[in-house]
């Protein structure tokens, strides 16, 4: 559970998932429904994704894709754009340079997106070489899809797309509204997050399997922070007992964001770089340190305040 930083970046053997989130992930993939999770920021409801492709492919011994596909919604984003983009603009332009006459190929300017190229990743045919440019494998591959923030996009977003995500279906209307349908013996495992910034459609949350991520306890954490930081030393555990309890009693006394695991993670990695962690550090020293890194960990002026406060009344 982590910071948003790039698959490419993350290594999932260190995300730390519970008995129930994985019965979740794999209840989802059997049923062939979306798994919507839910939860704080910074509890690793995007990062999931990479654990999961690497848990299905291993428990289930099939062929995914290398990397999931990612869309990030947007208040502007449509049902199409989860499966394609059509940049109407540069192909005019192209157009009108080239001259009516020469005909510029529409398929230049047409880009699967996420859930688009999932679908045709499960079942690739020749004639999409004429249809859009994105590269396609020659062998079907199940997909690993997140959608990001699914709360961000208009109301209408995930009633239009009930069809399709149900059905791993779209049509390209540029193309004579050419159908691309997902492979018959191809899986593809859809993760939507939400930070629950707005409730979503009744007819669209049936169709989901649902999963809450608390904010972990101090046991949690502690397996979190060593998945994280394997270096640390045995002898360092009782410091970093002391540290998370100082954690959650901060997280408990802010008043508008509480960090998160992610903000917690980077902060231990900075105490660690600044000798926090030094059997020759002593208890004055580890509580100017823990001071005077606060902007690591606080983001608001009113939690800064509350957790300064807090510092001072505390041995």
């Amino acid at each position: 559970m982590t910071d948003k930083r790039t698959f490419k970046d993350f290594n999932p053997d260190m995300y730390v998932c519970d008995d129930a989130l994985r019965h979740a992930v794999e209840g989802a993939y059997e049923l062939d429904q979306p798994l919507l999770l839910t939860g704080e920021p910074g509890t690793g409801k995007t990062v999931l994704v990479q654990w999961a492709l690497q848990h299905l492919q291993k428990k289930y011994k099939v062929n995914f894709h290398s990397k999931p596909l990612q869309f990030n919604t947007k208040t502007s984003s449509s049902a199409r754009d989860l499966f394609y983009l059509y940049d109407a603009l540069s192909h005019y332009q192209a157009t009108h340079i080239q001259g009516q006459n020469n005909r510029v190929d529409t398929r230049e300017f047409i880009e699967l997106q996420a859930l688009g190229k999932a679908i045709a990743l499960s079942n690739p045919l020749n004639e999409y070489e004429g249809l859009f440019k994105t590269v396609i494998a020659t062998t079907p591959l199940n997909s690993v899809v997140l959608i990001d923030e699914i709360d961000k996009a208009p109301r209408d977003f995930t009633n239009d797309i009930l069809d399709e995500i149900l059905n791993y279906r779209f049509r390209i209307r540029e193309k004579a509204n050419y159908e691309v349908q997902k492979g018959k013996d191809q899986k593809i495992f859809v993760v939507m997050t939400s930070n629950s910034e707005k409730n979503l459609p009744d007819a669209f949350l049936r169709r989901c399997a649902f999963y809450h991520i608390n904010f972990p306890g101090k046991e949690r954490l502690t397996d979190i922070v060593k998945a994280h930081l394997p270096e640390m030393d045995k002898d360092q555990d009782a410091l970093l007992s002391t540290l998370l309890d100082q954690f959650l009693e901060m997280r408990a006394v802010t008043p508008r964001k509480k960090p998160a695991t992610a903000e917690l993670l980077n902060l231990i990695r900075l105490l660690e770089m600044r000798g926090y962690f030094n059997a020759a550090t002593n208890l004055e020293q580890r509580k100017e340190l823990l001071k005077y890194n606060l902007s690591f960990l606080i983001k608001t002026r009113e939690d800064l305040i509350a957790v300064e406060n807090w510092i001072s009344t505390n041995p």
